[in-house]
């Protein structure tokens, strides 16, 4: 049985558009992950979240990042408290660290080489989430870049709302 969303999935839907702009794709299910990770090539997992800074410099940085001349050859996002079931899939897959949202994990043929923590994304901003990407993907990825073309980048704007103003599901705000 699916584990029900905590975040009304369309409160949050701002939230995962940006990343979609720039062709980062959301999944939903433990079989999409599984499908993502345990593929070829490279791969980044973006636990999405509504978490107030945290979040508000990882989604942005992941977008800068991938504007960068060395990209993964996929680029994934699942929501915490959203996609429950298939965020528990991809936390098991970064197994060596403690589940944290937003976090971000790097994978090269289904080998794990790269993970960017809650804990440290909390003291970053978003050019320092680019640039700790840009450097995992120098270091592991072999696709061209950018993921969109630089004039349609330029028309995107991260969504700059407060996550604690999301109200959980059932809840009244």
């Amino acid at each position: 049985m699916a584990l029900p969303p905590i975040y009304d999935p369309e409160a949050v839907k701002p939230m995962w558009q940006e990343l979609a702009a720039v062709g980062i794709e959301p999944l939903t299910t433990p079989a999409d992950v599984e499908s993502a990770v345990q593929g070829p090539g490279t791969v980044l997992v973006i636990v999405n979240s509504i978490c107030g800074c945290a979040a508000g410099n990882a989604r942005p940085g992941a977008m800068l990042a991938l504007q960068h001349g060395v990209i993964p050859d996929r680029y994934v996002t699942v929501f915490a408290g959203v996609d429950r079931d298939a965020v528990n899939r991809a936390r098991e897959f970064m197994a060596d660290y403690a589940p944290s949202s937003p976090s971000m994990g790097l994978f090269k043929d289904g080998k794990q080489v790269f993970m960017l923590e809650r804990s440290s994304i909390e003291r970053m901003d978003r050019e320092q989430v680019a640039a700790a990407l840009r450097e995992a993907f120098d270091a592991h990825c072999g696709k061209a870049g950018p993921s969109v073309d630089p004039e349609v980048f330029k028309g995107i704007h991260a969504y700059e709302g407060c996550g604690s103003q999301i109200p959980v599901v059932g809840r009244p705000f």
